[in-house]
């Protein structure tokens, strides 16, 4: 073959990589498609203010940084969702009794009522976005993302 030439396989130089069977491509077009819902279906918040939400519901209250890894945040992250989310009465923010440094989070009766309102909105946005799943394949996904 002369220099000028390339293979069928690899003209542009992929060799047998294929973009459309790549688990991240796959993963960021999966989830594009359900923030698309997430955003049409619940407009008070973002996805992290929401998660933020429904944990402080599920665990009432825990320290900032606690709840920073509760829901897969970095601090910075963290520190700016709980800023917004107190500007907009959702949450409390006191320091700890036992440790003045640590700031304890906890859900207002806004942020409460709020998210129980939300957590229905989100679940239709899930049945939105596995909509074309069965009950039993929506299952095996969750369980195979569980172990990523």
């Amino acid at each position: 073959m002369s220099a000028g030439t390339k293979s069928q396989a690899n003209i542009g130089g992929g060799g047998d990589y294929v973009l459309d069977d790549q688990i991240g491509y796959k993963l960021r077009i999966a989830n594009q498609k359900h923030l698309e819902i997430f955003a049409r279906e619940i407009q008070d918040v973002t996805p992290t203010q929401f998660a933020v939400l429904a944990r402080l519901l599920e665990v009432t209250e825990v320290s900032q940084n606690h709840l920073g890894r509760l829901v897969g945040t970095d601090a910075a992250t963290t520190k700016s969702v709980v800023g917004r989310l107190m500007r907009n009465n959702f949450i409390s923010v006191e320091n700890s009794p036992t440790d003045r440094r640590r700031l304890m989070i906890s859900l207002t009766d806004k942020g409460m009522a709020f998210t129980r309102r939300a957590i229905e909105r989100a679940k239709l946005v899930s049945g939105m976005t596995t909509a074309r799943l069965t009950p039993t394949e929506t299952r095996k996904l969750l369980s195979l993302l569980e172990k990523l």
